[in-house]
């Protein structure tokens, strides 16, 4: 089975990402490119990994979470079961978060709306 390559602006434009970010992952232990002189080759474990960063900021989680996920992963092991519920509670963290975070805006435009609302009346009030 062949090895696919990718240079770091093929995963840019992929990723839809800066170069800096990926080099930034590289910098952080998350990737680790081969390399050929000043030129770096990305390898297609290389751009899975990037994907699943990508992913994992997508849903909120922080590098230290990824790195934590990521480096569960046993490519000797039929399936990575450990790493899957790793992810799931992860996932159901980020979620009662954004959950706290709704309720949290609600209440806020909620007096929003009540200081709006009193602001209004004091101005009928001055205006009579």
């Amino acid at each position: 089975m062949p090895t696919h390559q990718f240079t770091i602006s093929q995963l840019s434009k992929e990723f839809a990402i800066t170069t800096r970010s990926i080099r930034f992952y590289e910098d952080q232990g998350l990737l680790s490119p081969e390399r050929d002189g000043q030129k770096r080759i990305y390898s297609s474990h290389d751009r899975t990994w990037l994907k699943l960063i990508c992913r994992g900021k997508r849903l909120g989680l922080s590098l230290a979470e990824i790195r934590q996920i990521l480096d569960m992963y046993d490519s000797s092991a039929s399936n990575n079961d450990q790493q899957l519920l790793a992810f799931i509670d992860k996932i159901k963290l980020r979620k009662a978060a954004l959950e706290q975070q709704m309720l949290d805006i609600s209440a806020l435009k909620k007096e929003l709306d009540e200081a709006e609302k009193r602001c209004k009346k004091a101005l009928s009030i001055q205006s009579i």
